[in-house]
């Protein structure tokens, strides 16, 4: 319908996975109950069918005792009681076959003489005979023209009856019952006690299985914690030591655990080995950018000097002369930028210990915003500092070099007019500096690698300023020399970048 939005379906959370030792554990529990399960209903089966057969054959001997009541064997058909040894006279009746001699309990009876039909069973707790109803006459009387022995649910009290009719050679014909009660009362029993029995043996398998399982998981465990540690290690950077491997006792190729931790610890020496060799490549890629920053600086210096010495000469010159001696200068100038930073990012590679002592933050940002003001009036420079001054321990110049790449860095990459804020504050035992300017923001796509040497990009932050890209991977080598770190957030209008380092109470408990 029209103005009508359709409803989103709510997204289905994913099922928690099971562990390895838990799917184990409820699989061996699950098939002991199936077999428990199936013993136990052949069982109560067995049991029942043959708990019937023994019904059936006191049933035989009831109806055989039946038909000796009723005179089975008389040829006159007028009297009963001719027989040898019979010793009832008088008309067949359901009392007199239930009140014969050796006639078992809940016995059941119905007799019919041509004309009439008399029923009655006995009660299993008074001994007294009871009537049958009209319902449970009719059930039987439907059994009556039946030889076979057959099960008839008479309901009410009375419930199953198994029964047998018979017919004598005079012409009467009779049927006899027996109840089932007691049987299904037995197999009731017996579903009840292999119910408890396999209840109380499913918990003490669980518990066993449990440990078991524990027990059989714990190479994988090993290994799972050997795979872990290595994880953890830095293995992007710097020089790593990977010396972990699996215990030689979850090796065993002839077990599957132990196929899994040979195969573990022939990855981590190919890992290792290929560590080594990077280690070893940037150990040479670093000891040359040294070597060559080391050896530029002494040319450099002369070029300088020369192109400085022959412009101030007072010789008269011409001005593209002039001109060119001024850009061999500048350019040298830069070039000697450059050299000193790569020499500085290849003596924090080579984790050369800096000159730690008391240094006063408060006063570094001071004089460092005083240069960059002298640098860049046309932006507007603030403060933010405590009433008491805070002090980090470090290196005094490599700090001061920290806060005045920020602040070129901001100078450089905003217009004309942009804010810059530089803040300092004590969080817990950590010393945050901030600077924030009102900048176009840097791109998405720079931020992950904005740290990394010669990170430069063709944006509004990042248009044609003579940088080297370096200025920001000297802070983040330098911060992280003094344990701290550092942080950026931008978007457009408003980029921070955050400086922690510890204080210097907490640097000397530390």
């Amino acid at each position: 319908m029209p103005g009508l939005r359709p409803q989103r379906m709510p997204r289905r959370q994913p099922r928690a996975l099971w562990t390895l030792q838990r799917r184990l554990v409820l699989t061996v529990v699950a098939l002991l109950a199936l077999v428990s399960i199936t013993i136990g209903v052949v069982s109560v089966v067995i049991l029942r069918a043959s708990l019937i057969d023994r019904l059936d054959l006191q049933l035989a001997s009831a109806v055989e005792r039946s038909g000796t009541v009723l005179g089975i064997g008389d040829n006159d058909g007028d009297s009963f009681g001719d027989t040898p040894g019979n010793t009832y006279f008088g008309t067949p009746t359901a009392d007199s076959i239930l009140a014969g001699p050796a006639q078992p309990p809940g016995l059941l009876a119905l007799v019919y003489d041509g004309s009439s039909i008399t029923t009655g069973y006995t009660d299993d707790e008074s001994g007294a005979i009871e009537e049958l109803s009209a319902q449970q006459v009719r059930l039987l009387a439907d059994q009556a023209n039946q030889s076979a022995t057959a099960t008839v649910h008479l309901g009410g009290e009375l419930g199953e009856y198994r029964v047998q009719a018979q017919t004598s050679r005079s012409g009467i014909l009779y049927l006899v019952g027996l109840p089932v009660s007691g049987v299904a009362a037995t197999a009731a029993q017996l579903a009840l006690i292999i119910t408890f029995v396999s209840l109380a043996g499913l918990v003490v398998v669980a518990v066993i299985a449990a440990w078991v399982v524990r027990l059989a998981l714990r190479p994988l465990q090993r290994v799972t914690a050997t795979a872990t540690r290595v994880a953890q290690l830095p293995l992007d950077r710097g020089e790593v030591s990977l010396d972990d491997r699996v215990p030689v006792g979850d090796t065993d190729p002839r077990t599957e655990v132990g196929r899994v931790g040979a195969a573990l610890n022939r990855m981590l020496d190919h890992v290792d080995l290929a560590l080594e060799a990077r280690q070893a490549s940037e150990r040479k890629v670093r000891q040359f950018v040294a070597d060559a920053s080391h050896e530029l600086r002494t040319p450099l210096a002369s070029i300088r000097g020369y192109s400085e010495l022959t412009r101030r000469s007072g010789q008269q010159l011409p001005p593209d002369a002039i001109h060119a001696l001024g850009r061999i200068e500048s350019e040298s100038v830069r070039m000697t930028g450059l050299v000193e930073d790569l020499l500085l990012l290849a003596r924090l590679d080579e984790g050369r210990e800096l000159e730690m002592e008391p240094v006063d933050l408060t006063m570094l940002l001071v004089d460092a915003v005083s240069d960059a003001h002298a640098a860049g009036p046309d932006h507007v420079w603030n403060l933010d500092l405590p009433d008491e001054p805070i002090e980090a321990i470090g290196d005094e110049p490599r700090l001061r070099q920290v806060i005045t790449n920020l602040l070129a860095n901001a100078r450089v990459h905003t217009d004309a007019g942009s804010e810059v804020v530089v803040a300092l504050k004590a969080v817990g035992d950590q010393a945050v500096m901030t600077v924030t300017d009102n900048g176009p923001g840097i791109p998405a796509d720079l931020r992950s690698t904005l740290f990394e040497r010669f990170a430069r990009g063709d944006s509004s932050r990042f248009r044609g300023t003579g940088s080297t890209g370096l200025g920001l991977a000297i802070v983040a080598a330098v911060v992280a020399a003094h344990r701290g770190a550092v942080t950026v957030d931008s978007e457009p209008g408003r980029t921070r970048f955050r400086v922690e380092l510890p204080l210097a109470a907490a640097s000397r408990e530390d």
